[in-house]
């Protein structure tokens, strides 16, 4: 374990290989999981801010989705999250299929249009490492929780690679915790990867 900034980090985001290889895997973590992406109160308000600029990029049975149940919901266990189409494979709603199948975010197309300052939500943007903020007095953890198989291009790119998780999501990690904690995790992730130095004789 890793610990920076008092937050605890999992060994393996700095152990394991990881490079998203959407020909591969068609932004299937859009779709795949038991709830939509997690929002933080200040991305309700961004939803809301933005929702007209991008509904544009939508399809006309993801609007029919917020038109019935919001432009976010609360889940029992992830707290407010993005609503899920039931009748396209649980899409979030803010996910479209390009022209070769790859899903990707209205949020996200309309931030590199220049459109919104906003790229996406976090969670979205740091995945496969998914964050446990820490709650009566658990310590504030971060996961590599990659999809077993889903994923596995991705892990399979990343070790061709050689990019380690958390050089690939180094813009994520800088957004959400900042430049200093970033070098600080990659300092403690290096020493980490460090083979251990042998005995001489």
């Amino acid at each position: 374990m890793i610990v920076v900034d008092n937050i605890l980090i999992s060994d393996e985001i700095a152990e394991k290989k990881f490079v998203c290889d959407l020909a591969k895997c068609k932004g299937g973590c859009c779709e795949d999981g038991d709830a939509g992406a997690p929002l933080t109160d200040e991305e309700l308000d961004l939803v809301l801010a933005y929702f007209e600029k991008i509904k544009s990029y939508m399809n006309q049975a993801s609007l029919n989705v917020v038109e019935k149940k919001g432009k976010y919901e609360y889940h029992k266990e992830f707290g407010w999250v993005t609503p899920t189409n039931p009748d396209d494979k649980e899409l979030c709603v803010y996910g479209f299929r390009d022209e070769k199948g790859i899903i990707k975010c209205a949020f996200e197309q309309a931030y590199y249009d220049g459109i919104i300052p906003w790229k996406k939500p976090i969670s979205c943007h740091l995945f496969p490492i998914i964050e446990y903020p820490g709650k009566k007095g658990m310590p504030h953890r971060l996961n590599y929780e990659a999809r077993e198989k889903l994923c596995n291009p991705a892990c399979a790119l990343g070790k061709k690679l050689e990019v380690p998780v958390y050089e690939f999501l180094k813009e994520p990690l800088e957004r959400r915790f900042g430049k200093d904690f970033y070098k600080a995790l990659a300092k403690a992730a290096t020493m980490h990867n460090k083979p251990e130095k042998q005995h001489v004789k």
